[in-house]
């Protein structure tokens, strides 16, 4: 197995690992084992590579066994969600350091095959992604749908990921998550 940046080459295998496991397509009674909630396209991924850097792949036999999608605020701010985070943002800290675009970035979301779950594939792509992005921020931050316990077991338990408050968008509730890059 090979964590590292993402290429071109990935995506379709990519896309077809975020939507086996997007909440559209995860049967209520599974969704306790994870999900994700980020529609993004093959165009935006392409664009999250060329000026982010900021996908890290898991592959295994040629194929993309887990992700992580990290960038900076302005590149997320196009999305809804991550425009009302940005105007909150301000609200939330870290070790007494307020969150800000200029000192965080944007984290997730991260996927793990189920057949990769629980083999260290999270902590390898996680710790990539964050080390991915250290040089460039000192914080990293993220959110979790509350309806999603698993992510967040695996966040605070294997990736250490501290959180800094709740939120509540579209009629769904939040934890926003954070932590040093270094």
């Amino acid at each position: 197995m090979e964590i590292r940046y993402a290429t071109p080459t990935d995506l379709d295998s990519l896309l077809d690992l975020l939507q086996a496991n997007h909440a559209n397509n995860v049967p209520d009674d599974e969704k306790k084992n994870g999900f994700v909630t980020t529609n993004i396209t093959k165009e935006q991924l392409c664009d999250l590579i060329d000026k982010e850097n900021g996908v890290t792949v898991a592959v295994d036999g040629g194929r993309v066994v887990g992700f992580a999608l990290a960038g900076s605020w302005d590149y997320w701010k196009p999305w809804p969600l991550f425009s009302y985070m940005i105007d909150i943002l301000e609200s939330y800290e870290l070790d007494g350091q307020t969150m800000t675009t200029e000192n965080s970035y944007q984290y997730g979301p991260i996927c793990v095959d189920k057949a990769y779950r629980g083999t260290g594939v999270f902590e390898k792509v996680f710790t990539f992604s964050l080390e991915s992005m250290a040089d460039r921020f000192p914080y990293m931050v993220t959110f979790i749908n509350q309806i999603n316990p698993r992510s967040y077991a695996a966040h605070t338990r294997k990736g250490g990921m501290t959180e800094s408050g709740k939120f509540d968008w579209n009629g769904n509730h939040y934890w926003m998550m954070a932590i040093r890059t270094k």
